[in-house]
Protein backbone atom coordinates (compact mmCIF):
# COMPACT_ATOMS: atom_id res chain seq x y z
CA UNK A 1 0.00 0.00 0.00
CA UNK A 2 1.53 3.34 -0.73
CA UNK A 3 1.31 6.08 1.83
CA UNK A 4 0.53 9.20 1.93
CA UNK A 5 4.30 10.82 2.16
CA UNK A 6 6.11 7.75 0.47
CA UNK A 7 7.06 10.54 -2.63
CA UNK A 8 8.78 12.57 0.06
CA UNK A 9 10.98 9.16 1.47
CA UNK A 10 14.49 9.06 0.13
CA UNK A 11 15.22 6.78 -2.35
CA UNK A 12 18.22 4.80 -2.93
CA UNK A 13 20.06 5.97 -6.63
CA UNK A 14 19.62 2.18 -7.64
CA UNK A 15 16.04 2.53 -7.25
CA UNK A 16 15.81 6.30 -8.89
CA UNK A 17 17.56 4.90 -11.78
CA UNK A 18 15.50 2.10 -12.76
CA UNK A 19 14.87 2.13 -16.20
CA UNK A 20 11.12 3.41 -17.28
CA UNK A 21 10.98 1.63 -20.63
CA UNK A 22 13.23 -1.87 -22.32
CA UNK A 23 14.62 0.63 -24.14
CA UNK A 24 16.73 1.65 -21.46
CA UNK A 25 17.80 -1.49 -20.05
CA UNK A 26 21.55 -1.76 -20.30
CA UNK A 27 23.55 -4.91 -21.12
CA UNK A 28 20.31 -7.19 -22.49
CA UNK A 29 20.04 -6.31 -26.18
CA UNK A 30 20.28 -10.20 -27.14
CA UNK A 31 16.53 -9.94 -24.87
CA UNK A 32 15.14 -7.16 -25.27
CA UNK A 33 16.80 -5.55 -28.70
CA UNK A 34 14.05 -6.15 -31.70
CA UNK A 35 15.13 -9.39 -32.82
CA UNK A 36 15.32 -10.67 -29.52
CA UNK A 37 12.66 -13.46 -27.45
CA UNK A 38 11.30 -10.27 -25.17
CA UNK A 39 11.10 -7.95 -28.30
CA UNK A 40 9.62 -10.13 -30.66
CA UNK A 41 6.99 -10.86 -28.61
CA UNK A 42 6.24 -7.32 -27.68
CA UNK A 43 6.42 -6.61 -31.72
CA UNK A 44 3.18 -9.57 -31.80
CA UNK A 45 1.46 -7.83 -28.42
CA UNK A 46 1.70 -11.02 -26.63
CA UNK A 47 3.98 -12.41 -23.89
CA UNK A 48 4.45 -16.04 -22.72
CA UNK A 49 5.96 -17.28 -19.49
CA UNK A 50 9.04 -16.93 -19.13
CA UNK A 51 12.25 -17.65 -16.22
CA UNK A 52 14.39 -15.05 -16.26
CA UNK A 53 17.85 -16.71 -15.18
CA UNK A 54 20.80 -14.52 -14.29
CA UNK A 55 23.07 -12.50 -12.29
CA UNK A 56 22.04 -10.18 -9.45
CA UNK A 57 21.80 -6.56 -10.60
CA UNK A 58 21.19 -7.22 -14.00
CA UNK A 59 17.37 -6.15 -14.51
CA UNK A 60 15.75 -9.48 -14.15
CA UNK A 61 12.38 -7.80 -11.36
CA UNK A 62 13.01 -4.20 -13.68
CA UNK A 63 12.40 -6.29 -17.04
CA UNK A 64 9.46 -7.73 -15.72
CA UNK A 65 7.91 -4.43 -14.38
CA UNK A 66 8.07 -2.97 -17.92
CA UNK A 67 6.86 -6.19 -19.80
CA UNK A 68 4.03 -5.95 -17.59
CA UNK A 69 3.28 -1.89 -18.71
CA UNK A 70 3.96 -2.50 -22.09
CA UNK A 71 1.37 -5.14 -22.43
CA UNK A 72 -1.19 -3.67 -20.35
CA UNK A 73 -1.07 -6.12 -17.58
CA UNK A 74 -1.57 -5.81 -13.96
CA UNK A 75 1.69 -6.68 -12.17
CA UNK A 76 1.70 -8.84 -9.18
CA UNK A 77 5.37 -9.36 -7.36
CA UNK A 78 5.96 -11.66 -5.21
CA UNK A 79 9.48 -12.97 -3.37
CA UNK A 80 9.91 -16.72 -3.13
CA UNK A 81 11.50 -16.17 -0.09
CA UNK A 82 8.15 -14.32 1.93
CA UNK A 83 5.80 -15.75 0.48
CA UNK A 84 3.68 -19.27 0.73
CA UNK A 85 0.45 -21.03 -0.17
CA UNK A 86 -1.68 -18.60 1.31
CA UNK A 87 0.06 -15.62 -0.91
CA UNK A 88 -0.03 -17.61 -4.39
CA UNK A 89 -4.11 -18.68 -3.94
CA UNK A 90 -4.98 -15.05 -2.76
CA UNK A 91 -2.66 -13.70 -6.52
CA UNK A 92 -4.27 -16.85 -8.28
CA UNK A 93 -7.96 -15.42 -6.78
CA UNK A 94 -7.55 -12.26 -7.57
CA UNK A 95 -5.83 -12.65 -11.28
CA UNK A 96 -9.20 -14.61 -11.76
CA UNK A 97 -11.29 -11.92 -11.16
CA UNK A 98 -9.58 -9.60 -12.93
CA UNK A 99 -9.72 -12.43 -15.87
CA UNK A 100 -13.38 -12.33 -16.13
CA UNK A 101 -13.09 -8.23 -16.46
CA UNK A 102 -10.96 -8.96 -19.34
CA UNK A 103 -7.36 -7.94 -17.59
CA UNK A 104 -4.45 -10.09 -18.20
CA UNK A 105 -2.35 -10.52 -15.10
CA UNK A 106 1.86 -10.99 -15.27
CA UNK A 107 2.82 -12.90 -11.96
CA UNK A 108 6.57 -12.02 -11.39
CA UNK A 109 8.01 -14.26 -8.51
CA UNK A 110 11.59 -13.25 -7.55
CA UNK A 111 14.27 -16.40 -6.35
CA UNK A 112 11.23 -18.81 -8.09
CA UNK A 113 13.97 -21.49 -7.12
CA UNK A 114 13.52 -21.15 -3.37
CA UNK A 115 9.50 -22.84 -3.91
CA UNK A 116 9.75 -26.36 -3.53
CA UNK A 117 8.47 -28.87 -5.95
CA UNK A 118 4.94 -29.37 -4.63
CA UNK A 119 4.78 -25.17 -4.72
CA UNK A 120 5.85 -25.20 -8.21
CA UNK A 121 3.21 -27.70 -9.26
CA UNK A 122 0.64 -25.09 -7.82
CA UNK A 123 1.48 -22.65 -10.50
CA UNK A 124 0.69 -25.34 -13.53
CA UNK A 125 -2.92 -25.16 -13.58
CA UNK A 126 -2.93 -20.96 -13.85
CA UNK A 127 -0.16 -20.92 -15.80
CA UNK A 128 -1.91 -23.11 -18.33
CA UNK A 129 -5.26 -21.53 -18.63
CA UNK A 130 -3.66 -18.40 -18.90
CA UNK A 131 -4.72 -16.87 -15.48
CA UNK A 132 -1.57 -15.33 -15.05
CA UNK A 133 0.98 -14.91 -17.35
CA UNK A 134 4.24 -16.08 -15.27
CA UNK A 135 7.83 -14.12 -15.19
CA UNK A 136 10.08 -16.05 -12.64
CA UNK A 137 13.71 -14.58 -11.81
CA UNK A 138 16.27 -17.07 -10.72
CA UNK A 139 20.41 -16.43 -10.51
CA UNK A 140 20.30 -20.56 -10.57
CA UNK A 141 20.67 -23.09 -12.80
CA UNK A 142 16.63 -23.52 -13.82
CA UNK A 143 17.21 -27.40 -15.02
CA UNK A 144 18.56 -27.84 -11.80
CA UNK A 145 15.88 -25.93 -9.39
CA UNK A 146 12.70 -26.07 -11.25
CA UNK A 147 10.48 -28.93 -12.20
CA UNK A 148 10.48 -29.96 -15.60
CA UNK A 149 6.38 -29.74 -16.07
CA UNK A 150 7.27 -26.03 -14.97
CA UNK A 151 9.99 -25.68 -17.62
CA UNK A 152 7.86 -26.87 -20.19
CA UNK A 153 5.50 -24.12 -19.94
CA UNK A 154 7.88 -21.14 -19.80
CA UNK A 155 10.94 -20.00 -21.86
CA UNK A 156 13.91 -20.00 -20.44
CA UNK A 157 15.72 -16.29 -21.03
CA UNK A 158 19.22 -15.96 -20.33
CA UNK A 159 20.54 -12.45 -19.23
CA UNK A 160 24.09 -11.96 -19.19
CA UNK A 161 26.77 -9.97 -16.51
CA UNK A 162 26.89 -6.18 -17.07
CA UNK A 163 30.09 -6.07 -18.77
CA UNK A 164 31.82 -2.80 -18.57
CA UNK A 165 30.39 -1.16 -21.37
CA UNK A 166 27.08 -1.10 -19.91
CA UNK A 167 28.00 -0.68 -16.19
CA UNK A 168 29.76 2.82 -17.82
CA UNK A 169 26.57 3.80 -19.02
CA UNK A 170 25.09 3.49 -15.73
CA UNK A 171 27.91 5.33 -14.33
CA UNK A 172 26.62 8.16 -16.40
CA UNK A 173 23.86 8.35 -15.87
CA UNK A 174 23.87 8.49 -12.47
CA UNK A 175 25.85 11.72 -12.96
CA UNK A 176 23.64 12.55 -14.91
CA UNK A 177 21.27 12.18 -12.10
CA UNK A 178 23.42 13.93 -9.85
CA UNK A 179 24.31 16.55 -11.57
CA UNK A 180 27.95 16.47 -11.13
CA UNK A 181 30.66 14.21 -12.33
CA UNK A 182 31.11 11.22 -9.86
CA UNK A 183 34.54 12.44 -7.90
CA UNK A 184 37.18 9.82 -8.60
CA UNK A 185 40.04 9.89 -11.33
CA UNK A 186 40.01 7.74 -14.66
CA UNK A 187 41.92 5.04 -13.41
CA UNK A 188 39.75 4.55 -10.09
CA UNK A 189 36.23 4.75 -12.26
CA UNK A 190 37.54 1.29 -13.92
CA UNK A 191 38.55 0.22 -10.64
CA UNK A 192 35.03 0.92 -9.39
CA UNK A 193 33.52 -0.77 -12.83
CA UNK A 194 35.99 -3.88 -11.59
CA UNK A 195 34.65 -3.67 -8.37
CA UNK A 196 31.06 -4.07 -9.59
CA UNK A 197 31.61 -7.32 -11.19
CA UNK A 198 28.76 -7.09 -13.64
CA UNK A 199 26.57 -6.21 -10.82
CA UNK A 200 24.58 -2.41 -11.63
CA UNK A 201 22.52 -2.54 -8.58
CA UNK A 202 26.15 -2.82 -6.42
CA UNK A 203 27.64 -0.50 -8.66
CA UNK A 204 25.22 2.20 -8.10
CA UNK A 205 25.02 1.61 -4.66
CA UNK A 206 28.85 2.65 -4.50
CA UNK A 207 28.34 5.18 -6.27
CA UNK A 208 25.91 6.77 -4.36
CA UNK A 209 28.37 5.89 -1.29
CA UNK A 210 31.02 8.34 -2.89
CA UNK A 211 29.35 10.94 -3.58
CA UNK A 212 28.03 10.99 -0.32
CA UNK A 213 31.48 11.20 1.15
CA UNK A 214 31.80 14.38 -0.95
CA UNK A 215 35.60 13.98 -0.97
CA UNK A 216 37.55 17.66 -1.57
CA UNK A 217 39.65 15.93 -4.26
CA UNK A 218 38.93 12.70 -6.64
CA UNK A 219 39.79 9.53 -4.99
CA UNK A 220 42.58 7.85 -6.40
CA UNK A 221 42.51 4.05 -6.24
CA UNK A 222 44.23 3.87 -3.13
CA UNK A 223 41.05 6.30 -1.96
CA UNK A 224 38.97 4.45 -3.47
CA UNK A 225 40.03 0.79 -2.03
CA UNK A 226 39.65 2.78 1.80
CA UNK A 227 36.13 4.23 0.99
CA UNK A 228 34.45 1.34 -0.47
CA UNK A 229 34.38 -2.43 -0.47
CA UNK A 230 34.39 -4.65 -3.46
CA UNK A 231 31.65 -6.93 -4.15
CA UNK A 232 32.37 -10.64 -3.04
CA UNK A 233 32.44 -12.42 -5.97
CA UNK A 234 29.47 -14.71 -7.07
CA UNK A 235 30.54 -18.19 -5.96
CA UNK A 236 28.55 -20.94 -4.10
CA UNK A 237 30.09 -23.87 -3.33
CA UNK A 238 27.03 -26.63 -4.26
CA UNK A 239 25.41 -24.90 -6.74
CA UNK A 240 26.09 -23.26 -10.61
CA UNK A 241 29.19 -21.29 -9.88
CA UNK A 242 30.60 -24.38 -8.18
CA UNK A 243 30.38 -26.64 -11.08
CA UNK A 244 30.66 -23.66 -13.99
CA UNK A 245 34.43 -23.42 -12.75
CA UNK A 246 35.71 -26.75 -12.27
CA UNK A 247 34.76 -27.65 -15.30
CA UNK A 248 36.89 -24.18 -16.74
CA UNK A 249 39.82 -25.60 -14.52
CA UNK A 250 39.42 -28.92 -16.31
CA UNK A 251 39.08 -27.99 -19.64
CA UNK A 252 41.75 -25.00 -19.72
CA UNK A 253 44.32 -27.67 -18.25
CA UNK A 254 43.37 -30.22 -21.22
CA UNK A 255 43.96 -27.59 -23.17
CA UNK A 256 47.73 -26.98 -21.88
CA UNK A 257 46.48 -23.42 -20.82
CA UNK A 258 48.51 -23.17 -17.44
CA UNK A 259 48.01 -19.77 -17.26
CA UNK A 260 44.08 -20.28 -17.87
CA UNK A 261 44.05 -22.93 -15.46
CA UNK A 262 45.91 -20.68 -12.65
CA UNK A 263 42.86 -17.98 -12.93
CA UNK A 264 40.12 -20.22 -12.29
CA UNK A 265 41.65 -22.37 -9.33
CA UNK A 266 42.67 -18.55 -8.07
CA UNK A 267 38.63 -17.70 -8.84
CA UNK A 268 37.80 -21.14 -6.82
CA UNK A 269 39.74 -20.35 -3.65
CA UNK A 270 38.73 -16.65 -3.54
CA UNK A 271 35.33 -17.95 -3.56
CA UNK A 272 36.03 -20.47 -0.35
CA UNK A 273 36.05 -23.36 -2.53
CA UNK A 274 37.42 -26.30 -0.38
CA UNK A 275 40.98 -26.88 -1.47
CA UNK A 276 41.00 -30.34 -0.94
CA UNK A 277 38.14 -31.00 -3.29
CA UNK A 278 40.50 -29.07 -5.85
CA UNK A 279 43.39 -31.58 -5.04
CA UNK A 280 41.03 -34.56 -5.78
CA UNK A 281 40.16 -33.03 -8.83
CA UNK A 282 43.61 -32.15 -10.22
CA UNK A 283 44.18 -35.81 -9.18
CA UNK A 284 41.15 -37.20 -11.56
CA UNK A 285 43.35 -34.74 -14.53
CA UNK A 286 46.32 -36.59 -14.15
CA UNK A 287 45.26 -40.03 -14.80
CA UNK A 288 42.21 -38.99 -16.93
CA UNK A 289 44.07 -36.32 -19.24
CA UNK A 290 47.56 -36.68 -18.72
CA UNK A 291 47.99 -40.49 -18.15
CA UNK A 292 51.24 -42.67 -19.40
CA UNK A 293 52.05 -39.62 -21.54
CA UNK A 294 53.54 -38.54 -18.38
CA UNK A 295 53.17 -41.23 -15.75
CA UNK A 296 54.89 -38.93 -13.20
CA UNK A 297 51.90 -36.60 -13.08
CA UNK A 298 49.93 -38.72 -11.12
CA UNK A 299 52.43 -38.77 -8.73
CA UNK A 300 53.02 -34.97 -8.90
CA UNK A 301 49.32 -34.99 -7.47
CA UNK A 302 49.38 -36.91 -4.62
CA UNK A 303 52.41 -35.40 -3.75
CA UNK A 304 50.90 -31.53 -4.16
CA UNK A 305 47.82 -33.26 -2.15
CA UNK A 306 49.90 -34.14 0.97
CA UNK A 307 51.83 -30.92 0.98
CA UNK A 308 48.69 -29.24 0.84
CA UNK A 309 47.16 -31.34 3.57
CA UNK A 310 50.13 -30.81 5.44
CA UNK A 311 50.76 -27.24 5.19
CA UNK A 312 47.21 -26.29 5.22
CA UNK A 313 45.98 -22.54 3.74
CA UNK A 314 47.56 -20.73 2.42
CA UNK A 315 50.80 -22.02 2.42
CA UNK A 316 49.66 -25.53 0.80
CA UNK A 317 47.74 -23.72 -1.66
CA UNK A 318 50.56 -22.59 -3.69
CA UNK A 319 51.22 -26.57 -3.67
CA UNK A 320 48.18 -27.01 -5.88
CA UNK A 321 49.49 -24.03 -8.21
CA UNK A 322 52.69 -25.57 -8.97
CA UNK A 323 50.81 -28.84 -9.68
CA UNK A 324 48.67 -26.70 -11.69
CA UNK A 325 51.29 -25.99 -14.03
CA UNK A 326 53.03 -29.25 -14.21
CA UNK A 327 49.60 -30.20 -15.35
CA UNK A 328 49.09 -27.60 -17.56
CA UNK A 329 52.42 -28.16 -19.14
CA UNK A 330 52.80 -31.66 -19.20
CA UNK A 331 51.75 -34.12 -22.63
CA UNK A 332 48.29 -35.09 -22.63
CA UNK A 333 46.80 -38.96 -23.19
CA UNK A 334 43.36 -40.35 -22.92
CA UNK A 335 44.14 -43.03 -23.89
CA UNK A 336 43.92 -45.52 -20.19
CA UNK A 337 40.93 -44.07 -19.91
CA UNK A 338 39.21 -44.81 -23.42
CA UNK A 339 40.98 -48.06 -23.02
CA UNK A 340 39.68 -48.93 -19.72
CA UNK A 341 35.94 -47.70 -21.49
CA UNK A 342 36.11 -49.80 -24.50
CA UNK A 343 37.14 -52.62 -21.88
CA UNK A 344 34.58 -52.19 -19.19
CA UNK A 345 31.85 -51.90 -22.39
CA UNK A 346 33.59 -55.41 -23.72
CA UNK A 347 33.48 -56.97 -20.73
CA UNK A 348 29.32 -56.44 -20.12
CA UNK A 349 29.11 -57.43 -23.71
CA UNK A 350 30.60 -60.79 -22.81
CA UNK A 351 29.16 -61.68 -20.16
CA UNK A 352 31.03 -64.48 -18.19
CA UNK A 353 33.43 -66.04 -20.87
CA UNK A 354 35.93 -68.17 -19.34
CA UNK A 355 39.71 -67.27 -19.61
CA UNK A 356 41.44 -70.17 -22.19
CA UNK A 357 42.56 -73.21 -20.30
CA UNK A 358 46.02 -72.74 -20.75
CA UNK A 359 46.41 -69.73 -18.54
CA UNK A 360 44.58 -71.59 -15.79
CA UNK A 361 46.28 -73.03 -12.46
CA UNK A 362 45.86 -76.94 -12.03
CA UNK A 363 45.81 -76.82 -8.41
CA UNK A 364 44.58 -80.70 -8.54
CA UNK A 365 44.83 -83.64 -10.17
CA UNK A 366 41.31 -83.46 -11.66
CA UNK A 367 42.13 -80.19 -13.03
CA UNK A 368 44.98 -80.82 -14.59
CA UNK A 369 43.18 -84.20 -16.27
CA UNK A 370 40.87 -81.61 -17.28
CA UNK A 371 43.24 -79.45 -19.71
CA UNK A 372 43.97 -77.26 -17.15
CA UNK A 373 47.08 -75.53 -17.46
CA UNK A 374 48.08 -77.48 -20.97
CA UNK A 375 49.96 -75.76 -23.05
CA UNK A 376 51.11 -72.71 -21.39
CA UNK A 377 54.18 -71.08 -22.25
CA UNK A 378 56.30 -69.70 -19.78
CA UNK A 379 57.33 -66.39 -21.09
CA UNK A 380 60.34 -65.81 -19.25
CA UNK A 381 61.52 -69.09 -21.43
CA UNK A 382 61.41 -68.32 -24.66
CA UNK A 383 64.05 -66.19 -26.52
CA UNK A 384 62.76 -62.86 -26.66
CA UNK A 385 60.70 -63.03 -23.22
CA UNK A 386 57.41 -63.08 -25.24
CA UNK A 387 55.53 -66.10 -26.15
CA UNK A 388 52.52 -64.50 -28.06
CA UNK A 389 49.95 -66.97 -26.43
CA UNK A 390 46.34 -65.90 -26.50
CA UNK A 391 45.36 -64.69 -23.69
CA UNK A 392 41.34 -63.48 -24.65
CA UNK A 393 38.65 -65.78 -23.71
CA UNK A 394 38.29 -68.26 -26.13
CA UNK A 395 35.71 -67.38 -28.93
CA UNK A 396 36.32 -63.34 -28.29
CA UNK A 397 38.90 -62.31 -31.20
CA UNK A 398 41.79 -60.17 -30.11
CA UNK A 399 40.72 -56.22 -29.30
CA UNK A 400 42.96 -53.59 -28.89
CA UNK A 401 41.32 -51.40 -25.93
CA UNK A 402 44.54 -49.13 -25.27
CA UNK A 403 45.28 -46.94 -28.35
CA UNK A 404 48.47 -44.99 -26.98
CA UNK A 405 49.35 -41.67 -28.81
CA UNK A 406 52.21 -40.65 -30.12
CA UNK A 407 53.16 -37.93 -27.74
CA UNK A 408 55.28 -38.39 -24.00
CA UNK A 409 56.03 -41.49 -22.89
CA UNK A 410 53.26 -43.00 -24.16
CA UNK A 411 55.38 -42.51 -27.68
CA UNK A 412 58.28 -45.55 -25.92
CA UNK A 413 55.09 -47.55 -25.03
CA UNK A 414 53.66 -47.65 -28.01
CA UNK A 415 56.87 -48.68 -29.73
CA UNK A 416 57.01 -51.64 -26.99
CA UNK A 417 53.18 -52.86 -28.33
CA UNK A 418 54.30 -52.25 -32.16
CA UNK A 419 57.24 -55.04 -31.30
CA UNK A 420 55.25 -57.23 -29.06
CA UNK A 421 52.94 -56.95 -32.09
CA UNK A 422 54.87 -58.21 -34.68
CA UNK A 423 56.49 -61.04 -32.12
CA UNK A 424 52.91 -62.06 -31.98
CA UNK A 425 52.49 -62.05 -36.06
CA UNK A 426 55.59 -64.38 -35.91
CA UNK A 427 54.03 -66.85 -33.34
CA UNK A 428 50.78 -66.74 -35.19
CA UNK A 429 52.30 -67.88 -38.51
CA UNK A 430 54.86 -70.35 -37.28
CA UNK A 431 51.48 -72.04 -35.33
CA UNK A 432 49.54 -72.03 -38.57
CA UNK A 433 53.27 -73.65 -40.31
Amino acid sequence: MTGLFDAQAPRPLADRLRPRSLAEVVGQDHLVGADGPLGRMLAQGRLSSIILWGPPGTGKTTIARLLAERIDLAFEPLSAVFSGVADLRKVFDAAAKRRALGQGTLLFVDEIHRFNRAQQDGFLPFVEDGTVTLVGATTENPSFELNAALLSRCQVLVLRRLDDDALEQLLLRAEAAMERPLPVDGDSRSTLRAMADGDGRYLLNLVEQIYALAPAQPLDAKGLAAAVQKRAPLYDKGQEGHYNLISALHKSLRGSDADAALYWMARMLAGGEDPLFIARRLTRFAVEDVGLADPQAVQQALAAWDVYERLGSPEGELALAQLVIYLGTAPKSNAAYLAFNAATKAARETGSLMPPMHILNAPTRMMKELGYGSGYVYDHDTADGFSGQNYFPDGMPRRHFYKPVDRGFEREVKKRLDYWDRLRGRSQEGDEQ
